[in-house]
């Protein structure tokens, strides 16, 4: 009769013997992971860079300058408030990585997109390299932006 080796102690043997050859340490093995990951996010920030289309904006209209700021308001909280803070103020952070972010405050004298709503629009659409998400790609519409970018810059910075 032929005895199998318990498969319930393969992966531990396995991460023995990488260790006991010298292999990648746990930190090593986390940075490489980080900086992949990212790459890939830097990687797909371009792409919505590439795919984002400021023209589509000029074919956006509300019922009312309320009605977007309703939107807005509603885009803010589901999408942006967990990071950006409940004002505004940079100050809610968000853990990525083990780090946490900290976005700029657009209440902020100076703040860059201050009188800039297409600046903002292509921000949101695109993200960065830093962290903030591409909600392009995310699902938001070129609406939603629109909306919250309108919200962020004359109800968020008017208070």
């Amino acid at each position: 009769m032929r005895r199998s080796f318990p498969k319930s102690l393969l992966s531990p043997m396995v991460l023995l013997l990488v260790a006991a050859c010298g292999g990648p340490d746990e930190a090593e093995l986390a940075a490489e992971a980080d900086a992949a990951l990212a790459a890939a996010h830097a990687d797909s920030v371009m792409l919505a860079e590439s795919m984002y289309d400021p023209a589509v904006f000029d074919s956006i209209s509300w019922e009312s300058n309320q009605a977007a700021l309703d939107r807005g308001e509603v885009v803010w909280a589901i999408s942006c408030m967990k990071c950006h803070g409940v004002v505004g103020a940079g100050d809610a952070g968000a853990v990525v990585r083990g780090d946490t972010l900290r976005p700029p405050s657009f209440l902020a004298e100076g703040w860059r997109f201050a009188e800039d709503q297409e600046g903002l629009r292509r921000q949101v659409f695109t993200g960065t390299a830093e962290g903030m998400p591409h909600w392009g790609f995310y699902g938001l519409k070129y609406r939603d932006i629109d909306a919250v970018a309108t919200y962020i810059r004359e109800d968020l910075r008017g208070r």
